[in-house]
């Protein structure tokens, strides 16, 4: 199994030319179902029944893991079976039954908007990484980033004159996204009186750096966004991923259009923005509840 997982692994990287961190999922991912399968009695692929797919299915639903997650298992496994049917290495796909690997979905966390604006306000910029903070705190909310992009933006790829930020997203593809005032300024300020302070007299094209110098990594962005949002008073989990969440829902809230959002967010197919559609469905009735006279 370990052999096949590996020859499939290196079609990935070549023919597909997936990123790393792509790769890395799919490895912890296939590894993680061969556990399964071996442990119901399936010592080579060439075993997997149909019947130990749909078990191993409601194991990881048992076990709590998120929709989103158990979707990317089950994806994983599909690729795989493909993989081994087109080689000639099975004859039968068990995973072929399967009709979607999103089984059922769990609308994504995110903050109001009086939240994030609370989040924001309460960092304090009297100090180098406070300064450095914000910036990456408005950057991520301004562009609807993931946290692998903000840790690895360059210096170049930030136009403050024009008023974008240019990033690579999933499978290496670029993008540019909109930057708003309130995010070039906190970028300016980090770069006038914050940067010079944390490198160090180390050069680096990377945008954002620890109090070492060296380029913020996504666990210390994770760290330092935890410890804000604590500090802003909001009682539940904050994550980066949230803050991309709310930039989605909030655009789609004021009447942004959902291609738009689709571009901005570096989404390849457009039924993954949609769930945003139902995050404001939600705010929509909210306000029809509070306002419509006869509600």
């Amino acid at each position: 199994m370990e052999q096949l997982i590996e020859e499939y692994l290196r079609y990935l990287t070549v023919e597909r030319g997936l990123a790393e961190n792509s790769l890395a999922a799919y490895a912890r991912d296939l590894r993680r179902i061969t556990g399964y399968l071996k442990h119901a009695g399936a010592s080579a692929f060439q075993e997997v029944s149909r019947g130990q797919v749909a078990r191993l299915l409601l194991t990881l639903r048992e076990e709590g893991l998120a929709p989103r997650t158990v979707a990317r298992h089950i994806a994983s496994l599909r690729g795989l079976f493909r993989f081994l049917l087109a080689q000639g290495h099975v004859k039968d796909d068990p995973t072929a039954h399967l009709e979607s690997t999103s089984p059922w979905m769990r609308l994504p966390g995110v903050l109001s908007q009086e939240e994030v604006e609370r989040l924001l306000a309460a960092l304090v910029t009297s100090n180098p990484r406070g300064i450095r903070d914000k910036a990456m705190l408005e950057v991520l909310y301004a562009a609807g980033l993931r946290v692998s992009e903000l840790v690895t933006l360059r210096l170049s790829d930030v136009d403050l004159e024009v008023g974008y930020v240019r990033c690579q997203g999933k499978g290496g593809k670029d993008r540019v996204v909109p930057l708003g005032s309130d995010a070039q300024t906190a970028v300016r300020q980090y770069l006038a009186t914050s940067r010079p302070h944390l490198q160090k007299g180390r050069s680096s094209p990377v945008l954002f750096l620890n109090r070492l110098g060296w380029p913020m990594t996504r666990q210390g962005f994770w760290k330092l966004l935890r410890a804000h949002a604590v500090a802003a008073g909001i009682d539940r989990r904050v994550t980066p991923h949230t803050l991309r969440h709310s930039f989605a829902t909030h655009l789609l809230e004021r009447g942004a259009d959902l291609r738009a959002v689709q571009m901005m967010l570096g989404h390849a197919d457009i039924s993954t923005t949609q769930i945003y559609t139902h995050v404001s469905r939600a705010h929509l009735k909210t306000v029809y509840n509070r306002y419509h006279p006869r509600a």
